[in-house]
């Protein structure tokens, strides 16, 4: 095969893994190759318009073995993004791609990444005549926001709205993280968080928002938000509400806090405000959120009655 391109998340395992590969393994194109030996020719039409959706996925140690989490919903909202972009996407394949990964890499606990992509070709945007790629890579779990209690900044940027981009894993999407990111991080904080013009709340860079007040768990709700599949399950193990929220309802919360694939669930220990004009708020030891989580890593291992439906295992 002719490789001219390609591109070169938190308890301990429930059982022993067996030693990591030694020459890490991406599948592409419908083989396991050595990653070390691929690279992206200069003119991949991703390369300079991010032409590509991927996903972020999880495997994790069972008492079954390694399995992923929810692969199926995960890699239906890749097949959408793939359509949108009028991209062939077969999510039988994507799925032997992936447990073949782990397979190949004989990983316990894992991050996933699939990409789909537009390859090399002339410039322009028409994506007409460029071909069709998909690779899956693997590596050891790295937690977004490191699992760790987290300070948020209200983003002075927007989340792209839906009107213009769909909540979907589109890759060119990103740059708008990007950009909220690296203003968090100017001002001190370890995230951003994307309010609206109205003042409502949408999400983080990478991940959604829950808050809780009085005991009750809410899930933010916002067209421009991406379709968690973590904050799914979150509602479905918790029973929590699903509604639009007001930057000032998580501000007045007892608890708040972040989840997503990598993330898993983040507790918020603050929000600075400064950019949306409504100050700080310290957020005290989050002992409901402490729970959620350790409900979520019970429901990832297969604790839960969710275990069949959620887990594949590999």
């Amino acid at each position: 095969m002719q490789l001219n391109e390609a591109v070169a998340e938190r308890a301990p395992a429930i059982e022993r893994e067996a030693p990591v590969a030694d020459v890490p393994k991406l599948w592409f194109d419908g083989e396991l190759i050595d990653a070390g030996g691929l690279h992206a020719a200069l003119n991949s039409h991703a390369l300079h318009y991010g032409s590509g959706v991927f996903e972020g996925i999880r495997a994790y140690a069972t008492p079954r073995g390694p399995a992923v989490f929810r692969l199926p919903e995960h890699l239906e909202r890749m097949r959408k993004g793939a359509e949108l972009l009028g991209m062939q996407f077969d999510v039988a394949v994507a799925t032997e791609a992936v447990l073949n990964t782990l397979r190949a890499n004989r990983l316990g606990d894992a991050y996933i990444r699939p990409l789909a992509w537009y390859g090399a070709g002339s410039f322009g945007l028409d994506v007409a005549g460029h071909p069709q790629h998909l690779m899956v890579a693997t590596s050891a779990t790295n937690l977004h926001l490191g699992g760790n209690r987290t300070r948020v900044s209200v983003s002075s940027w927007r989340r792209n709205p839906a009107s213009s981009l769909p909540p979907l894993k589109l890759c060119g999407a990103y740059v708008n993280s990007i950009l909220a990111k690296r203003e968090a991080k100017a001002r001190g904080s370890d995230e951003a968080m994307f309010v609206d013009d109205v003042g409502d709340a949408v999400e983080c860079t990478g991940a959604n928002l829950f808050f809780v007040r009085d005991g009750a768990v809410v899930a933010v709700e916002h067209r421009d938000a991406l379709p968690g599949i973590t904050r799914d399950t979150l509602i479905a193990l918790t029973g929590a509400t699903s509604r639009p929220a007001s930057l000032q309802e998580l501000l007045d919360a007892d608890e708040v806090f972040a989840c997503g694939t990598a993330a898993e669930v983040a507790p918020i220990s603050e929000i600075d405000a400064g950019n949306a004009g409504a100050g700080e708020r310290r957020y005290g030891d989050n002992p409901k959120t402490r729970e959620i989580a350790a409900l979520y890593a019970q429901a990832v291992r297969g604790g839960t009655r969710h275990a069949d439906a959620w887990l594949s295992v590999v």
